[in-house]
């Protein structure tokens, strides 16, 4: 059996959508891209020993597969991000059976993407975790089935975008089970599920 973590970037009002620049998702007329931009230098090395540096297996909604894909496979692995990155497998959740997944190790899954989620969780292998993918989170909420969040959350307010927590989802109730914070704002929040 394996457990199911979102690693995800958010801003003080909530908003995941686009962190790294404009065009990443400008989706809804999102203007406000590139919000986490200035702060990466002190965030992505607590990331990566925080919530990188054990093996896992990915688990990305398309779009953000598509993002991830564009720029990783062609970075050295030499970069430590890079290699864990291209080293994992990769589950795509689309419902495009022709859909191109050039990434090394990706897996294409659709169909009942809960039940399917659900079966990888009571299997043997890593953790699973999933980074950005927005419309995927709010499947995995709505199914009860993410038992950490590794969040940070960045001293910027966008105003509109896609949330974390989408509207309907069910009241959950988490620990905190670790804390941090970067000298320039950004807050790393670890919580687990409480049973």
């Amino acid at each position: 059996m394996r457990e199911l973590a979102v690693l995800s970037f958010v801003t003080l009002d909530g908003v995941m959508q686009s962190p790294t620049s404009p065009e990443e998702d400008p989706s809804g007329g999102f203007t406000q891209g590139g919000w986490a931009t200035p702060y990466w230098e002190q965030v992505m090395p607590q990331v990566f020993a925080e919530a990188m540096s054990e093996p896992y297996d990915l688990l990305f909604g398309r779009q953000t597969y598509d993002v991830f894909s564009a720029h990783w496979p062609h970075m050295p692995d030499s970069d430590p991000v890079a290699a864990r990155l291209n080293s994992a497998r990769k589950y795509v959740v689309t419902n495009s059976a022709t859909h191109p997944l050039h990434w090394r190790r990706s897996i294409r899954i659709s169909g009942d993407i809960a039940s399917r989620i659900a079966a990888f969780k009571a299997a043997d292998g890593p953790l699973l975790q999933v980074h950005g993918s927005c419309q995927l989170i709010q499947t995995l909420l709505q199914h009860d089935l993410i038992d950490e969040l590794r969040l940070w959350t960045f001293p910027v307010s966008v105003g509109g975008g896609k949330r974390l927590f989408g509207d309907g989802l069910a009241p959950v109730a988490l620990k905190l089970i670790r804390a941090d914070a970067t000298t320039n704002g950004v807050v790393m929040s670890i919580y687990r599920r409480r049973t």
